[in-house]
């Protein structure tokens, strides 16, 4: 077992089988020897775990959560990506958050951290990077939070 393995597997963290795509495009691609990750839903077993408006509908907390499985997600696809070896991350550079909330709601940064302290939780230093936390009107399938991100990897 390798350290990121451990670190997940120390904190109860399951990655799930990554889903699949639902419309046209990839759930990750790979340039060079950065892969990226397309947004990813607070989903747990196919089904949104977190939806609606936080500052409405869910509170600062909910939110967090939410974007935490939307990180679990995230890394579930990069294992995809990696073919299973997650030790092969050099670095995560980016992460974008998007946060379906309430038009007075200004914590977007508190609620994209529940994905950004789930990735340094995991890779350590490896998992600092660059973010945008964005708030918006409406996400897929009414889920409260998406992210994407953007990781470099070792080439097998």
């Amino acid at each position: 077992m390798n350290d990121i393995e451990l670190r997940l597997s120390e904190r109860g963290i399951v990655l799930p089988t990554p889903g699949l795509p639902v419309g046209n495009y990839l759930p990750f691609r790979r340039s060079g020897s950065l892969i990226y990750i397309s947004g990813q839903l607070p989903l747990l077993d196919n089904q949104v775990a977190f939806a609606g408006k936080i500052g409405r509908d869910l509170d600062l907390e909910q939110g967090q959560q939410s974007a935490r499985l939307c990180g679990i997600n995230i890394l579930a696809q990069l294992r995809l990506a990696l073919d299973g070896d997650l030790s092969r991350v050099t670095a995560c550079v980016r992460l974008g958050g998007f946060v379906n909330c309430a038009e007075d709601f200004t914590e977007q940064a508190a609620v994209i951290n529940g994905a950004s302290d789930l990735l340094v939780e995991v890779f350590g230093d490896r998992g600092k990077h660059a973010r945008a936390a964005v708030g918006c009107n409406a996400l897929p399938r009414g889920a409260a939070t998406e992210v994407e991100a953007v990781f470099e990897c070792q080439k097998p």
